[in-house]
């Protein structure tokens, strides 16, 4: 069923304020904020669901990336969020020590999706 299978792939958010991505520590490696969506969830609501329970942001969620590339078939949905509150809340799961805001151009050097360095290179500030 194509849901199930949906629910079982999940789903990056790319929160970007400022000319900057928000980076989670998790394993001992920076990377995107990411999750399962839970039943009938959209990845536009996984993510900012996602983003609320590990960093306590609340985020908008609006844009799906690459969801009609064959490159982005083989990688995570990545879902482009707008930071709508400027302090977390207290509920995070992870500490502001497991949190950072890395420039755009710092985290395109970095192991990101495809879909997800193209869509940071066309925002990146001159």
């Amino acid at each position: 069923m194509a849901l199930e299978q949906a629910s079982e792939q999940l789903v990056d958010a790319v929160v970007v304020n400022d000319g900057q991505l928000l980076l989670v520590n998790v394993q001992g490696g920076w990377g995107l904020p990411s999750g399962v969506p839970e039943e009938a969830e959209t990845a536009q609501a996984t993510a900012a669901r996602v983003v609320y329970e590990l960093t306590g942001y609340l985020v908008d969620g609006s844009s799906l990336l690459g969801s009609d590339s064959a490159a982005g078939a083989a990688e995570p949905p990545a879902v482009v969020c707008h930071l709508l509150s400027q302090d977390p809340s207290g509920e995070a799961q992870l500490t502001a020590g497991q949190l950072r805001w890395a420039p755009f151009a710092e985290a395109i050097e970095g192991g990101l999706p495809a879909a997800v360095r193209a869509y940071l290179e066309g925002h990146t500030p001159v």
